[in-house]
């Protein structure tokens, strides 16, 4: 007897008019007889750099105890639900933003030496220099396979120019991700954009508004081709397809509600506020944060940059009853009252931050789920934020990896060991190889430690 099953393309995408969606793993891409291993295998792996601003009250954020056995912080309590797939890493420091002889400017150079290990020019004209950073490294490998080779996204507008501080430009703190030494990539902050760069044509702003009044939905105009795959696939496929179309949908009637009250709400003529911003950081965060979990869901990109804060950030906390600019409580000289307020800022980051781990684990993926096969970076440039010190920075790595990385530990490593042999260490789990990168001296040791 010859059995035969046509594998679906990974790449599977349904096409309507104007739209491209782009399908989650399926079993049916799965070819038949294939065993647990093989589908392991030909399941992607997934980076994620998320970058928090103004650096964390250390004695809050570092576990006392070293290895297998430590207790969660104040800070990162929060995540304790996800220790099994969680590393805390300790020691780790990015010298190439420390001064070198170009005076203060700590938070200017903390952002783009971050993913580069590359020590900015200071300048605040157009003749920026940095170094490619490691997500773009990635990317150029990576995207070769996806839609988009990479994402870069934001939480604050991008449009800064200048002198920000101390004769840097306002660009170094606009975005972690460098595709070359001379060209910044801006980070986007508008969900909507976001969500049609990954399933839309986007096109201008005039455009996207005229889109918004037809108020059509992107899944309407695939809804034929989605119920001609439906009758192929199994009970089990059919679920994660509809689950998937139901996570889009919501985000778009998240996207649109936003839109609406942008619409309503009484702004100078002078002002054109951007549409698709959810008013509140907590919602807008979100929206982020599950747009992300659609990316790598449906594997448009494999690489996402994203910073929940510029550096100098002045955002206050009305929901968690922060009233005072984050960045001038990071200044505290030692005032146990902003000490007690920045721990608590950055307790909630880390918070909202769960809340995407739980959505990666709760996403089937492969034989696992996203959290299983990704590896997501989530830090800061700067530690001490009142010392403006870049040496034992705030450092976690969550997921599997794919199996390579062994959670559930704290890792303390020798002072001042490079933070780039972290990254050289993520790139090569990834498969990117990168011998040496920035000031590297090797891979990380025990990431993968059982």
């Amino acid at each position: 007897m010859i059995i035969r099953k046509l594998a679906l393309p990974r790449r599977t995408i349904l096409r309507g008019i104007g739209a491209a969606m782009a399908l989650p793993f399926l079993d049916a891409m799965v070819p038949a007889f294939s065993t647990t291993v093989a589908r392991a295998a030909g399941t992607p792996t997934r980076l994620g750099f998320f970058y928090i601003p103004n650096g964390a009250i250390m004695d809050s954020w570092t576990p006392a105890a070293v290895g297998t056995h430590f207790e969660f912080s104040p800070i990162l309590q929060p995540l304790a639900p996800f220790k099994s797939q969680l590393l805390v890493l300790t020691g780790l420091s990015q010298k190439a933003a420390d001064s070198i002889g170009d005076g203060n400017g700590d938070h200017s150079r903390a952002t783009p030496a971050w993913l580069s290990a590359v020590h900015p020019k200071r300048t605040e004209g157009a003749d920026v220099q940095g170094g490619v950073t490691a997500d773009q490294l990635a990317a150029r490998e990576l995207g070769r396979s996806t839609q988009l080779a990479s994402l870069e996204l934001g939480m604050d507008a991008n449009y800064l120019v200048g002198n920000c501080e101390n004769g840097y430009s306002c660009v170094y703190m606009n975005t972690i991700s460098w595709r070359t030494p001379t060209q910044p990539i801006p980070m986007e902050n508008n969900p909507r954009i976001v969500f049609e760069r990954m399933f839309g044509d986007g096109g201008s702003a005039d455009a996207r508004r005229s889109e918004l009044r037809k108020n059509r939905s992107l899944l309407d105009s695939v809804t034929e081709e989605m119920a001609r795959l439906q009758r192929t696939l199994g009970n089990g496929d059919r679920a994660k397809v509809n689950e998937y179309v139901e996570a889009v949908r919501d985000i778009e009637r998240r996207i649109e509600q936003s839109e609406t009250q942008s619409t309503r709400t009484a702004l100078p003529d002078t002002l054109d506020r951007p549409v698709g911003i959810p008013e509140t950081f907590e919602q807008h965060l979100a929206l982020m944060y599950d747009l992300q979990v659609l990316a790598y869901q449906a594997d448009i990109t494999r690489v996402i940059s994203f910073v929940l804060g510029r550096e100098l950030s002045q955002r206050t906390y009305p929901l968690i009853g922060i009233a005072d600019p984050h960045h001038g409580l990071t200044h505290h000289a030692g005032d146990k009252a902003k000490i007690e307020k920045v721990v608590k800022i950055n307790t909630y980051h880390a918070q909202l931050f769960g809340h995407f781990l739980e959505k990666m684990r709760a996403t089937p993926d492969g034989d696992g789920s996203l959290l299983d096969h990704s590896m997501i970076l989530y830090g800061g440039g700067i530690s001490d934020g009142n010392g403006h010190t870049h040496h034992n920075l705030p450092l976690l790595l969550a997921g599997g990896g794919g199996g390579q990385i062994k959670g559930g530990r704290h890792l303390k490593y020798e002072n001042d060991t490079p933070m780039a042999n972290l990254l050289v260490s993520m790139l090569d789990k990834a498969g990117v190889a990168t011998e040496r990168f920035g000031d590297s001296t090797g891979r990380l040791e025990h990431l993968s430690d059982i």
